[in-house]
């Protein structure tokens, strides 16, 4: 609060002394004021912080782009299905500048894609159904990033797989192959270093998950949609986009 008071007092007296700098100076104190209020759990307001929000996007947005969302109202046609980690610091749209329409995206811890299983996995089975067979998307990333806790947790189960967490465990274990293949291949290396492997990894790991889902295999066999795999680093913004090579074949009819 000190520095606040100091920081909002000096701009004070430039905005007194100097005449000519007015504006500047009064635009100091709006942003200062805002960003020390916005940092300030006490004075921060969840409702008036959505309302803003979607003024915002009403007025800068839909309100200018009518054609854009009068089409998205008569349906959608996404290129992509995009696998993204519900990590706050990763939102894909934001970072790859995609536009409404564009991204059919899931979310999840680590961004990760289990493997085809009807019961215990239907949430995500259900998003890449509707994705591939409804949407015909063209397109599947599956997005790791830097300082990814999910994987972190992954990494630190015990080799004697006890847990103690209701469901972050038990998910993340989607990925096992690619703890096992890092520990394996990179024991050397310190634990913050080969999370950083295991991020990359565990997006390999949930590649080879989407191939078990048939019609998955189906399109990419019949080259109607390609697989993709991506790393976002956020610590030094880089961003990676790699391929991989299944070697996949059509099913034989016997």
């Amino acid at each position: 609060m000190e520095s606040y008071e100091e920081a909002i007092s000096k701009l004070s007296q430039l905005l007194s002394l100097r005449c000519d700098l007015e504006g500047v100076a009064a635009e100091k104190i709006k942003n200062l004021t805002a960003e020390l209020e916005a940092a300030d759990p006490e004075k921060f307001d969840p409702v008036e912080k959505i309302r803003a929000g979607f003024t915002h996007f009403k007025t800068q947005k839909y309100d200018v782009n009518p054609d854009l969302y009068g089409r998205l109202a008569r349906g959608q046609s996404p290129k992509f299905l995009v696998f993204a980690c519900s990590d706050s610091r990763v939102c894909p749209s934001h970072i790859l500048n995609f536009q409404p329409g564009e991204a059919f995206v899931v979310r999840n811890i680590a961004s990760m894609v289990p493997p085809y299983d009807k019961k215990k996995y239907s949430g995500a089975g259900a998003a890449i159904e509707y994705a591939v067979l409804h949407l015909k998307v063209e397109n599947i990333v599956v997005i790791g990033h830097s300082c990814c806790g999910g994987i972190k947790g992954l990494m630190s189960i015990p080799e004697d797989g006890t847990t103690s967490s209701d469901f972050i465990e038990q998910w993340v274990q989607i990925c096992d192959p690619a703890k096992n293949k890092v520990k394996t291949e990179y024991d050397a290396l310190t634990f913050d270093e080969q999370c950083k492997n295991c991020e990359k990894e565990a997006v390999n790991v949930s590649l080879g998950n989407l191939l078990t889902y048939p019609f998955v295999r189906e399109s990419v066999v019949n080259n109607k949609m390609a697989l993709k795999g991506a790393h976002y680093d956020f610590v030094d913004g880089h961003f990676e986009l790699w391929d991989l090579d299944f070697k996949i074949a059509p099913a034989l009819s016997l």
